[in-house]
């Protein structure tokens, strides 16, 4: 039986009058790549809000390795749990190097307090912290960039460089918010197989946010539908592509000949 990483029940997000996310439940288990798919406004983005923090639930819960994550936790406690996060609009350092960007992720994970870095006492830690993020940064193919100003970087490999920042706070799960927005066919292509590489080398669950279908159908073991923040389908991929209420929400409602 597989593991359960990520679990959602009944979880609710309304902002005043405007409910956004309505009673959505799911489940993400280990090692698997789970897709949430649905037209703009469906509340995709807002259950991610939810899940790290950046939004605290109105009702439901969220649970982490089988523990409720308690409401009103700040996202860095989120990320430090285990839980990875990348955005639609990308939120690199983006005066800093790439080197620098991956270097603030692993500071996370660093047992220093203000005492220790202040005074350099625990330079034994900084000095693993920067080998890891040069390892990391080599193991992504980026490590021949490690000095140039992230905003320089072309739009493929920012979100290349955002994805392996996520990497450096070494989770157990990441979630993506459309990764692929703004590539071409040929980088989502490389997106797709970079995604799949990720789960095998890192041991990764990955839950992913994307309006790219030819990406989700092929890398998702199962899928997720919402529409106006209500679940309206779940399964594999087959089974999702095939489900009139998929094909009349998301798809489109096909014209009478």
């Amino acid at each position: 039986m597989s593991e359960n990483v990520l679990k959602i029940k009944d979880l609710t997000m309304r902002f005043g009058g405007v409910t956004a996310v309505d009673g959505l439940s799911l489940d993400v288990n280990r090692g698997e790549i789970v897709a949430l798919i649905g037209p703009n406004g469906a509340g995709k983005t807002t259950a991610f809000n939810c899940i790290t923090g950046v939004y605290e639930q109105t009702s439901g819960t969220i649970s982490f390795l089988g523990k409720e994550i308690r409401r009103g936790i700040t996202p860095d406690k989120i990320t430090k749990l285990g839980i990875a996060r990348t955005f639609q609009n990308i939120r690199l350092f983006k005066s800093m190097t790439v080197f620098e960007n991956v270097l603030v992720a692993k500071h996370m994970r660093m047992k220093q307090n203000l005492f220790s870095s202040v005074l350099h006492i625990n330079r034994a830690e900084e000095k693993r912290v920067r080998r890891e993020a040069e390892e990391l940064l080599e193991k992504q193919g980026l490590l021949h960039l490690k000095d140039e100003v992230a905003s320089s970087l072309p739009y493929g490999l920012q979100r290349h460089l955002e994805i392996a920042r996520a990497l450096a706070t070494d989770p157990q799960v990441i979630l993506l918010d459309e990764p692929a927005a703004g590539m071409n066919p040929q980088e989502t292509q490389e997106l797709a197989e970079f995604i799949q590489q990720l789960r095998r080398e890192y041991n990764l669950t990955v839950f992913i946010i994307e309006h790219h279908m030819d990406l989700i159908m092929q890398i998702s073991d199962r899928i997720y539908v919402l529409d106006f923040g209500a679940l309206i389908a779940s399964g594999s991929p087959g089974e999702v592509q095939s489900n009139r209420r998929v094909i009349d929400a998301y798809l489109g409602v096909a014209e009478d000949a």
